[in-house]
C-alpha cells in the first residue's frame, strides 16, 4: 500500500492500513516529515510515537519511484483555495501525473482529497488512461473522502464510517475490499461524484449552521439578548433541533473551505449556492465582531485599542489540539494589530507560529500576562486553561466560546 501526502489525513489512514497487515510506503515530498516517520517520531497529535513504532512495515519517502512496486495508492494531499477562492487542484494533479508514471495493471487508486463534485472523473481518469489502461478492467479508481476531526478519541480512522464510490462496479468492489480490511464500515454509493458530494455536504452542513448560530449572537446583541440563554433553551426541545454555538469564526482543514469548492464547481454551470455564500460571509466576518467587543470594551474602561495591551488565549482552531489551520485567531491578532493593538497569546497547543512573516511566541507566564493585559480574548476554550484562574487575574475579558460565567 502506498500513502501520498502525510499529513493529519494521510499518516493515520498510512498507520490504520499498516496495523491492518498491509506492507506501507508513505510518500511525501517534504523530507522533514519522511525523516521523522522512519525515526519513529510523529508530527501529527491523532498518531503518537508509540503507535508509529509499534506498526510493523511501515516507511516513507520522497521518491514517486516507489510506486513501481506497489498494489494501491491512496491520495490524500491538500486541497486548499487560491487568492481568488477557486480551487488549488495542483497537488490532486502533480500526485495524479506521478500514479500515471507508474501505474501498472491491477492496481487500485482512490483519492481522498476533499475536492468537487467531477473531479475523480474528469481530471484524475483522463490522466490514469492516458496511457492505455482502463478503469474497472487493468486498474481500478474510486474516491473515499477522509472524514478526520483531530483531538477525537472515540471516532477514529478505523471505526468511522467511510463513504467509497468508484468509477465502475469493478472498482467499487476491489476498493471495498482493499479499504474493508483496515476501516470498520464501508458505505457504498454509486458514483466517485456522488462520494465527493457527500463530503462536501457535510461541511456545508456544518458551515451554514454555524452561521446561523453566529447570525444569532449577532442579531442577540442587536436585540439586547444572551445569544447562549437562547440557545440552552432552544436545545431543551428533544426533537428538531440540533445544537450549534456560535464563537470567534472558522478553522480548521475542512469547514472554511470545503463548502467553497460546491459554490465555485456550481457557478461554473451557471447556479448560485446562497446557503454557502451567505454562511461564508457570516462566518468570516465574526473575527471583525469579537475585535469591535474588543474596542468597545476598552472603551467603556476609557481605555483606547491604540496602545494596549491585548492577550489572546487560544490559537489552535478548536480546544486541545496544535492545529491553527484557517484559525480565526491569527484573523483576529491581524485586526487588532491593525488597529494598534499589542497583542501577546497564549495557547499550551501551539509554542511559536509564524505570523505576518515574523516568528510569534507563546507566553512564558500565563499568569503575569493575565494580569499585565488590558483585556483578555478568550478564541479556543482549551481544557488545560483554569478559567477561575482566568477570571479572577485579568481585568477586563472578552468571551467568544462562553466558558467563562456572565456577571
Amino acid at each position: 500500500v502506498a500513502v501520498i501526502g502525510l499529513g493529519y489525513v494521510g499518516l493515520p489512514l498510512a498507520v490504520r492500513f499498516a496495523e491492518a497487515g498491509y506492507r506501507v510506503t508513505g510518500i511525501d515530498l517534504d523530507p522533514r516529515k519522511v525523516d521523522a516517520i522512519n525515526r519513529g517520531h510523529s508530527y501529527i497529535e491523532d498518531v503518537s510515537a508509540a503507535a508509529l513504532q509499534a506498526v510493523p512495515h511501515f516507511g516513507a519517502t520522497t521518491d514517486y519511484a516507489a510506486l513501481a512496486e506497489v498494489d494501491t495508492v491512496s491520495i490524500c494531499v491538500p486541497t486548499p483555495l487560491n487568492k481568488t477562492g477557486d480551487p488549488d487542484m495542483s497537488f490532486i494533479a502533480a500526485a495524479t501525473d506521478a500514479v500515471a508514471a507508474h501505474i501498472h495493471s491491477g492496481m487500485a487508486i482512490v483519492l481522498e482529497s476533499t475536492t468537487y463534485p467531477g473531479t475523480t472523473n474528469e481530471l484524475v481518469l483522463p490522466h490514469l488512461e492516458a496511457g492505455g489502461l482502463r478503469a474497472g478492467r487493468d486498474f481500478f479508481l474510486a474516491f473515499s473522502p477522509e472524514r478526520v476531526d483531530p483531538g477525537r478519541t472515540d471516532w477514529t480512522t478505523g471505526n468511522t464510517p467511510k463513504v467509497i464510490g468508484g468509477v465502475t462496479d469493478a472498482c467499487l468492489r476491489v476498493a471495498t475490499a482493499f479499504y474493508a480490511q483496515a476501516i470498520q464500515t464501508l458505505v457504498p454509493v454509486s458514483s466517485p461524484a456522488a462520494a465527493e458530494m457527500v463530503k462536501l455536504f457535510e461541511n456545508t452542513f456544518r458551515s451554514v449552521n454555524i452561521g446561523l448560530a453566529n447570525e444569532l449572537q449577532l442579531m442577540c446583541d442587536k436585540l439586547g439578548l444572551d445569544a447562549w440563554e437562547v440557545i440552552n433553551a432552544a436545545a431543551t426541545k428533544p426533537f428538531g433541533f440540533m445544537r450549534f454555538t456560535p464563537g470567534p469564526g472558522l478553522g480548521g482543514h475542512c469547514i472554511p473551505i470545503d463548502p467553497l469548492y460546491l459554490s465555485w464547481k456550481l457557478r461554473t454551470l451557471q447556479y448560485n449556492a446562497r446557503f454557502i455564500e451567505l454562511a461564508s460571509e457570516i462566518n468570516t466576518e465574526m473575527p471583525r465582531y469579537w475585535v469591535q467587543k474588543v474596542q468597545d470594551t476598552l472603551n467603556e474602561a476609557m481605555k483606547a485599542m491604540k496602545g494596549s495591551r491585548v492577550l489572546v488565549l487560544g490559537v489552535a482552531y478548536k480546544k486541545d489540539v496544535n492545529d491553527i489551520r484557517e484559525s480565526p485567531a491569527l484573523d483576529i491578532i491581524h485586526l487588532l494589530e491593525e488597529k494598534g493593538a499589542l497583542v501577546d497569546y497564549h495557547d499550551p497547543h501551539v509554542p511559536a507560529f509564524q505570523h505576518e512573516g515574523a516568528e510569534k511566541r507563546c507566553v512564558a507566564d500565563l499568569g503575569a500576562a493575565l494580569r499585565g493585559a488590558d483585556c483578555v480574548l478568550i478564541v479556543t476554550d482549551h481544557s488545560a486553561y483554569d478559567w477561575q484562574q482566568v477570571q479572577a487575574s485579568a481585568t477586563l475579558v472578552v468571551d467568544t466560546r462562553r466558558v467563562l460565567r456572565p456577571a
